[in-house]
């Protein structure tokens, strides 16, 4: 009686366990559309497919690993109800790749075991050569060689050396294309083993229907390692030209899932900053010696160098590198290597890649290579939990619009015309969306897409301060640039149909008119010299009176005429014990709060002007100023 007892507690839960079990349907998906932020992106999937009735799993496989468990939100429509969305990783496809890995493997075995064979063999003709060569001594101590046996000892000799040195580099060729091959093969591995061994992600919806039937879902969510920086094209054809800027976008995306033909939105968001208002706390004051000074650091205009891995000091392409509190960034090429424009103000940069911990540098030269260090960090699985019969999660994540938005039908660009784009203005972002469909591969290559052209009008004049620099440099001066939704950013820099350099777009700017720095004009000659005859010491008293005098020489060598805006200045003393006061500025503005002496000056083709700067500095003969 026991044991048929204990069979029918077997057989009942048994047969529990079973009516437990959930029937598992994998959907078909497609991404749909993508919003790159500053840095992350929101991807937009579809997916469809039937539902049994009753309860039952949904599968959407293959998404990207790097998906932000807390973004996912899903929309149903159909004739069910949705209980439950959740996102874990799928470590199915790290077998497929495994597999993959091995069989490259399995070559590279194979080629080193052929090469074995190969040493083997040139040791053996290595030991052929030193034995003939041992007995290459012809005839014995006392007889000689006849002429004939002579002959015949050479053709011998000759035929067998040959014979061995012909076969000797063929093998050392074949070896040769053999290392090159692994190389490849080697590469390969790696390549496969970063960006595709790695367990996808995967979101499971469970639903419940009364009946059979078709289903289909919205999805979006956020993913990491992907996103755009601004660039631009700016281009001058002449002073009485209008300026033609190029707005770009270098997207960059290493997510795991590539991108086929996906509509692209661009939106100056960063969904990872916190949108959480700041609030000031007390301000502390106290003596200078208790109180920590920060010096200035030394400015540069550019930052270059390589990013490479801390385990083997190998390049790391397509790792991310930005300017700290900025939108102006990069990714690596494939040797690693990187280089920035920096803004004014510019004093750290940040690199970052999948797998690594990313590592802020302060700019403290023009040549900074970076060296990242392995994340060693799990993903870790979150589960996010809705109910509702057409609709789940409607979370929220700062800087996203989440809802379905309408999108206005855009007629295609004619053939060999720009992309056409529309800008979106939200209540806290700005969206520039690409009607044209892009695919980007999951591989951290640069991608440049166009955004937008613009032919904005613009005043020109040039700015020279001789005292920094003997060059003057074109500024355009954009009124009302707000309209055009530009943010900061590297810029190329075209004039007059030639390339003159890379500067920044200051569109952080809080003036009502934008200043583009154009480059260098090297057609303005520029000097500025110290004139011996008005630089005098002399002690008057208790006082010593220094005078200073410098001459600014101006020529413009061009066929148009120039408008300079010409800086120079002066010192401000801060001490009651010390006055400085000018004497000659050529009928210059001076600012007696900086010190500042500004010239605005019109030059015609060919003209020279002089400017004169003469100032006197007076102070106690017991102390001493550095006036030079």
């Amino acid at each position: 009686m026991k044991p048929l007892f204990i069979l029918f507690l077997g057989l009942f839960f048994s047969g529990f366990a079973n009516a437990q079990e959930i029937r598992e349907t994998p959907f078909t998906s497609s991404i749909q559309e993508v919003t790159l932020f500053l840095s992350g992106a929101q991807i937009f999937e579809k997916a469809q497919g039937t539902i049994p009735a009753g309860e039952s799993l949904i599968l959407i496989k293959g998404l990207s690993p790097y998906v932000d468990e807390k973004s996912i939100q899903a929309k149903g429509m159909g004739n069910f109800t949705i209980q439950a969305v959740n996102k874990r990783l799928d470590f199915l496809s790290e077998k497929e790749v495994n597999e993959k890995v091995k069989a490259l493997e399995d070559k590279i075995l194979e080629i080193q075991s052929n090469q074995t064979k190969e040493t083997t063999r040139l040791e053996i003709l290595g030991e052929k050569a030193s034995l003939l060569d041992a007995n290459k001594k012809l005839g014995g101590t006392e007889g000689g060689t006849n002429v004939t046996e002579l002959k015949q000892a050479m053709d011998f000799y000759e035929a067998e050396l040959t014979k061995i040195s012909t076969e000797r580099a063929q093998i050392n060729t074949s070896i040769q294309k053999e290392n090159q091959e692994v190389d490849r093969l080697r590469n390969q591995i790696w390549a496969m083993l970063e960006s595709e061994n790695k367990s996808t992600s995967e979101i499971r919806i469970r639903v419940k229907a009364p009946a059979a039937g078709q289903a289909s879902f919205e999805l979006n969510y956020l993913v990491a390692n992907a996103g755009w920086y601004p660039k631009y094209d700016v281009r001058v054809k002449n002073v009485s030209s209008p300026l033609s800027l190029n707005y770009k976008a270098e997207v960059y995306q290493n997510t795991g899932v590539d991108w086929k033909n996906v509509k692209l939105r661009f939106s100056n968001a960063n969904p990872n900053q916190s949108g959480q208002a700041p609030q000031l706390e007390k301000w502390e004051l106290n003596y200078a010696r208790l109180t920590t000074f920060n010096p200035r650091t030394q400015v540069f205009g550019s930052v270059a160098g390589q990013v490479t891995s801390a385990m083997d000091g190998t390049p790391i392409p397509g790792a991310s590198v930005l300017v700290a509190g900025t939108t102006i960034g990069t990714v690596t090429d494939t040797n690693g290597n990187y280089s920035l424009t920096l803004p004014n103000g510019a004093s750290q940069i940040l690199a970052s890649f999948i797998g690594y911990q990313s590592r802020s540098v302060p700019i403290n030269s023009s040549q900074l290579n970076i060296i990242l260090h392995e994340d060693t960090q799990a993903l870790n699985e979150v589960m996010v939990v809705g109910y509702g019969a057409e609709n789940a999660l409607q979370g929220r994540v700062a800087g996203v619009q989440a809802d379905s938005r309408a999108k206005k039908s855009m007629a295609p660009p004619p053939p060999a015309a720009p992309l056409a784009t529309e800008v979106i203005e939200n209540q806290t972002t700005v969206e520039i969306e690409v009607s044209e469909p892009y695919s980007i591969k999951s591989n951290g290559e640069k991608t440049l897409v166009d955004l937008k052209a613009y032919e904005i009008p613009a005043s020109y004049r040039y700015s020279v301060i001789p005292k920094l620099d003997n060059d003057a440099f074109l500024i355009a001066e954009i009124p009302d640039w707000s309209q055009y939704s530009l943010l900061e950013g590297e810029s190329n820099l075209y004039f007059e149909d030639g390339f003159v350099g890379r500067s920044i777009l200051n569109a952080s700017a809080l003036e009502d008119t934008l200043l583009v720095s154009m480059g260098r004009d090297r057609s303005i000659a520029i000097q500025r010299e110290k004139i011996e005859e008005y630089s005098k010491k002399r002690t008057i008293g208790s006082n010593v009176t220094e005078t200073r005098g410098y001459e600014i020489s101006l020529r413009n060598n061009k066929s148009q005429p120039v408008t300079l805006k010409v800086e120079d200045q002066i010192p401000v003393s801060v001490n009651s014990a010390i006055s400085v006061s000018p004497i000659q500025l050529s009928a210059g503005s001076l600012d007696p709060q900086t010190g500042k002496v500004t010239w605005e000056i019109t030059l015609a083709p060919g003209e020279q002007k002089k400017l004169s700067l003469q100032y006197e500095v007076k102070y106690p003969k017991s102390e001493r100023v550095i006036l030079d």
